[in-house]
């Protein structure tokens, strides 16, 4: 099933009409890459309408998330981000802290961590568009690169 035949479907059993104004936002949602702002997905609906307010455009990236079709991230930079799903359900990422750069994290190893939590502590995590801010591999041995470059100096004065 599509990403638009799922809302369709998700709104229906609301009792929620698939609106043009609805159709706008997900087209964009869709339309733009990475992971955008709410504003930036306003400005792509913008494009096709000027009829759609950005009130219009929250609720209904409000939806999609209540309908798994969206996630929320944090990328740590204080605005909210929007990653589309598609009707594939949540997705985890690695966050560089130095360079920005966001590596897709797979589902299997999430799931052994939410699976050790429920065996360990009885609790069913709620896992969907984690980001786990850390160092990539590049950053990372570029900073101990550094850290021996100091050394090294440090033990010729």
């Amino acid at each position: 099933m599509s990403c638009e035949e799922v809302f369709v479907k998700q709104l229906r059993d609301r009792g929620l009409r698939y609106t043009p104004q609805r159709e706008m936002v997900l087209q964009a949602v869709h339309e733009v890459k990475g992971q955008p702002t709410a504003e930036e997905i306003y400005e792509r609906v913008r494009q096709l309408s000027t009829c759609v307010d950005i009130s219009t455009v929250y609720r209904t990236l409000d939806l999609l998330q209540e309908f798994n079709l969206v996630a929320v991230i944090d990328l740590g930079d204080g605005q909210r981000r929007y990653e589309h799903l598609g009707a594939h359900g949540p997705r985890y990422h690695l966050l560089c802290r130095s360079c920005g750069q966001l590596f897709p994290l797979p589902e299997e190893e999430i799931s052994h961590f939410r699976s050790a939590l429920a065996a360990s502590h009885g609790f069913a995590v709620d896992l969907d568009g984690v980001v786990l801010p850390g160092l990539c591999q590049a950053c990372l041995a570029a900073r101990e690169d550094e850290a021996e470059n100091t050394r090294s100096r440090g033990a010729e004065e």
